[in-house]
């Protein structure tokens, strides 16, 4: 029994370690060692893998009650040890629940990677034990779907306008939590926000050439979280390298790089998701008509753009705040805020323009970079611009005009 309990706990321990891995895990196991690549290849298929492990869970949980359902029955014919037989039944059932399944998934999810590498040649085998049984495995799970889940055919795509109105009816009859309501309006805003709108512009990242070890992340830590690798003499970027990989796994992360994908500024970043999501990559480039480089845009932002309460490029780029009330009518804006956020916080309509951000109107209105104690109006907007940083970084003065302005 203590050996059944032993294998029981080891099952329970690789379920949980396996299936808690990170893609970015699963790529430091494919480039290590033997046992951590063994690791990596038996999550090439995750459903045959699950497969055989709660196989021979099962297995070995059958024959350890069997054994303390017959012990139990002796202890209880014994007319010495009558009441020992049910203590020992509880006993059995509370020992395997403690030793073979809260603490060995409890530390299995806690050293997922090295606990996976260290399983892999054991659930190696074990798969390749019930190979001849997966034909029959597949054909009862086939048979339960078919019984559960008769032809059920997908519903049309809804528009986005139902969307966003579902989610506004959703608050009348039911009670939903701020949270999840801010993160469904999230959810709903990544389709009409574009790629130029969140994406960290050329300057707010930077590039290494290969290759890339801690060393080279001593001075600089990347502020994209990201190590974008670029060719001998080009600022082309070939792949980018999670900068948590490099730190653990230094010289041989060069390696594991993951290809970048390619995004017109005027994608959505709902679009970008998807591209990543699809292509299983971490960052997107983003490029101009003229197929310039003009920024990046990872998941990590898009991650950003979904779970803060109130998602802004400039809290995240530079740390300021985007727009601050001074009162009476009056707002100080970062350069960097884009229209649709200023748009939607003052409440009013915006002339047409292809520019994104504040400083791009300025750039529309003067022709030229702003400079301190520069004033314009932009439709109902008066601006006033107090300070100017490097490369025309500016911080304005906004306020409403009396009249509404003119478009």
């Amino acid at each position: 029994m203590v050996i059944l309990i032993i294998l029981s706990g080891l099952f329970s321990a690789s379920e949980a370690a396996y299936f808690y891995l990170q893609r970015h895990d699963l790529r430091i196991l494919a480039h290590g060692n033997a046992a951590q690549r063994t690791a990596a290849r038996l999550m090439d298929q995750p459903d045959y893998l699950l497969s055989a492990v709660l196989f021979w869970n099962l297995l070995v949980n059958m024959i350890y009650f069997s054994i303390s359902a017959r012990v139990g029955l002796q202890l209880q014919q014994n007319p010495e040890t009558q009441h020992l037989g049910v203590l020992f039944g509880v006993a059995s059932v509370l020992v395997i629940i403690l030793l073979s399944e809260m603490l060995p998934k409890s530390f299995a999810v806690l050293r997922s990677r090295r606990f996976a590498s260290l399983v892999s040649f054991p659930l190696l085998l074990a798969t390749k034990l019930i190979q001849p049984l997966v034909p029959l495995l597949r054909f009862f799970h086939l048979l339960t779907m078919r019984l559960i889940l008769p032809r059920l055919t997908p519903e049309s795509d809804l528009n986005i306008s139902d969307l966003s109105r579902a989610v506004e009816l959703s608050t009348l009859d039911a009670k939903l939590d701020p949270h999840e309501y801010r993160m469904l309006r999230n959810i709903l805003e990544l389709s009409q926000v574009r790629a130029d709108e969140w994406m960290r512009p050329r300057r707010q990242f930077v590039t290494y050439q290969a290759p890339v070890t801690t060393k080279t992340l001593k001075e600089e830590f990347p502020p994209s979280g990201y190590v974008l690798v670029t060719k001998h003499d080009s600022t082309e970027i070939l792949y980018s390298i999670d900068a948590q990989d490099v730190i653990a796994m230094d010289d041989s992360a060069s390696r594991m790089g993951t290809p970048v994908v390619s995004v017109p500024w005027c994608a959505t970043v709902a679009d970008v998701h998807q591209r990543l999501t699809n292509q299983s990559s971490d960052v997107a480039i983003v490029v101009n008509e003229f197929g310039d480089m003009i920024g990046i845009i990872t998941n990590d932002d898009i991650a950003d753009a979904l779970f803060v309460v109130a998602p802004s490029r400039t809290q995240r780029l530079r740390n300021e705040v985007a727009i601050l009330d001074l009162g009476a009518g009056l707002w100080q804006v970062h350069g960097l805020a884009t229209l649709r956020r200023l748009e939607k916080h003052l409440q009013v309509s915006f002339p047409p323009t292809r520019s994104v951000t504040l400083l791009g109107v300025l750039h529309e209105v003067l022709q030229r970079l702003p400079k301190p104690g520069d004033r314009c109006t932009w439709g109902p907007l008066q601006l006033e611009v107090t300070a100017v940083a490097k490369r025309g970084d500016c911080t304005v003065e906004v306020s409403l005009l009396s009249d509404g302005g003119e478009a």
